[in-house]
This record gives structure tokens, C-alpha cells and sequence, in this order.
């Protein structure tokens, strides 16, 4: 495995996730999200202590850069892009609807949309992360 790639990837893709997340989440659905939040109470945090989601968003990166250097051969925005969207689809279903029937924090229509903006997220994020693999010259660890 290429560790500078790894690392590049890891780093550019877990950028583009915060962002997004801050985008989706923070601007664009965060009152879709307020109403359509389940019945349980005291679930949301009102003080955010950052590292965990820093952290979170760095290992989704890692998890796709890993599949895209060592299984997938993905070095292009257009394969990361659809690579990406597949992982954040796949990855979304199970948590969303395992979340749905398991607990009370979200409703159907919650749920569905979240599968569709992890699915956009996965997408972008795994474009960026695609070209980030193919840019500059191949490592000898590469070969």
C-alpha cells in the first residue's frame, strides 16, 4: 500500500466529509431533521465537543481510501464518484434502518432522506478522494 496516498486520501476525504456534514446537516437539513427527529428525548447534544466527529469523519475517509488503493484500483474522480456513492448508500441502509427499528430517534422519512444525502456525501467525498489517488507520480510502494 501506498502510506503517503493512504494518508492523502484519509486526510483530503475526511476534510470534504466535515464539510459537508456541516453543509447537509448543520445548514441545508438541519430543521428538516429537527421535525422529523423519533420520540426519544435528550438524544441531541447542544455542546459539541468536535474530536469525535473530526475522528469519525477521518475513519470513513480511511475506510474508502483503504478500498479504494487496496481492493478497488479506484484513481479517478469519475470511480471514486461512483465507488463513493455506493459505500455511503450501502453503509447508510444498514445504519438508518437498523437505527429505525432498534431505536426512536428518527422517523421513516429521516431516515430515507439521510440514506440519500450519505449517498450524495459518499459520492463527492469519493470523487475527491479518487482523483487525490491519482494524482502525482506512482510511488515504488505502489507497484
Amino acid at each position: 500500500m501506498d502510506t503517503k496516498k493512504f494518508v492523502m486520501g484519509t486526510v483530503v476525504g475526511g476534510i470534504v466529509y466535515f464539510l459537508l456534514g456541516f453543509v447537509f446537516y448543520g445548514v441545508l437539513f438541519e430543521g428538516f431533521f429537527t421535525a422529523n427527529a423519533g420520540s426519544a428525548t435528550g438524544v441531541m447534544n447542544t455542546e459539541m465537543a468536535w474530536w469525535p466527529l473530526i475522528l469519525g469523519n477521518l475513519a470513513l475517509a480511511a475506510l474508502i481510501t483503504y478500498i479504494f488503493l487496496n481492493w478497488a484500483g479506484i484513481t479517478t474522480f469519475a470511480g471514486g464518484l461512483k465507488g463513493g456513492a455506493l459505500i455511503g448508500f450501502l453503509m447508510a441502509v444498514s445504519f438508518d434502518m437498523i437505527m429505525l427499528d432498534t431505536t426512536n430517534i428518527m422517523t421513516l422519512n429521516a431516515a430515507l432522506v439521510d440514506i440519500l444525502i450519505a449517498t450524495i456525501m459518499g459520492a463527492i467525498a469519493g470523487g475527491i478522494i479518487g482523483a487525490v489517488l491519482g494524482s502525482g507520480k506512482q510511488s515504488a510502494a505502489a507497484s
